[in-house]
């Protein structure tokens, strides 16, 4: 299987540009922790967007490992950035606090419409118009022809080149991870961008075809026009081969309900045993992260 022919054919279809050049970004505030130092910046997305993210650099650097973790969707678009680094929500969502306390520099920007980057209101508040605005900009991409993805991806690329030219980094020790909506990001993204050596999703791998078939709800990122009459998810994986990957499924968890038969198919269809390169984990329980996934993500990055 050509792995770089795949990428070239889903960049293309999805019209990405994998952005390469290192912006300016501002710092905004700074703080002092006894582990780490935790920096809010901004810098400049794509369509003239400003966006603000956490930087968190640990004061004991270990072996120059970054990782660009993405935020969940969970229906709060008012959660973040904010929720990653440990300010807001789900303890189990604090995974820029655990991870940068084991060595690791973390950046985790807010997505487009979630937080700050929201037009009515900015901060951690809910707000009445939050879905619609949300709405509206995945319908406007729509009628230009394109995709939520498109801007979702792009903008990640943005960032990690913010990441990866971090001066206690080493480039290739560089990872991506996410949960839920943060997961297809990670999963999307780590199939463009071979500048990303590590991809752990949680809560995020299911075929269109299973979501479909069980009338599951579809992030409006993942609405990308004509996408299944080409691809399905285990295209997306497969792009990503032979780098690592760490896939989280539950057995209750309608978002990732065939992860395991995809993993079997994928295994297949590359020729190859499982192995360390390509992991999955199913666990009992349903969609949210648990302290128990948490520990295996964790222990997954410290082995990298």
């Amino acid at each position: 299987m050509d792995q770089q022919k795949l990428r070239s054919e889903l960049t293309h279809f999805l019209d990405i540009t994998i952005y390469k050049t290192v912006p300016h970004y501002d710092i905004i505030e700074k703080v002092e922790y006894d582990d780490y130092t935790e920096y809010l910046i901004s810098y400049e997305g794509t369509e003239n967007s400003i966006v603000k993210a956490y930087l968190l650099r640990p004061k004991l650097i270990k072996n120059g490992k970054g990782i660009l973790i993405h935020h969940q969707h969970n229906g709060e678009r008012h959660f973040g950035k904010s929720e990653i680094v440990g300010k807001v929500g789900d303890k189990n969502q604090h995974l820029g606090v655990v991870l940068v306390k084991k060595g690791f520099t973390i950046l985790t920007p807010d997505s487009i419409c979630f937080e700050d980057r929201r037009i009515n209101v900015t901060g951690v508040n809910p707000d009445e118009n939050d879905f619609l605005q949300h709405y509206n900009e995945m319908n406007r991409r729509i009628l230009l022809g394109e995709s939520l993805m498109k801007k979702v991806v792009e903008e990640s690329s943005i960032a990690l080149s913010i990441l990866i030219n971090m001066p206690e980094l080493n480039p290739n020790k560089i990872g991506i991870l996410g949960h839920s909506y943060g997961g297809t990001t990670a999963l999307f993204h780590g199939a463009l961008d071979e500048r990303i050596k590590y991809i752990c999703s949680s809560g995020a791998l299911a075929s269109f075809k299973s979501r479909l078939e069980n009338v599951t709800g579809i992030e409006m990122a993942s609405i990308i026009p004509g996408f299944i009459q080409k691809f399905e998810m285990i295209d997306v994986i497969k792009a990503i081969y032979p780098r690592d990957v760490l896939i989280l499924s539950a057995t209750e968890d309608k978002y990732s309900i065939d992860a395991d038969e995809i993993y079997i198919n994928l295994i297949k269809a590359l020729g190859i045993e499982s192995q360390n390169s390509i992991q999955h984990l199913r666990f009992d329980g349903a969609h949210p992260l648990t302290t128990e996934r948490v520990d295996k993500i964790v222990h997954w990055f410290e082995t990298k």
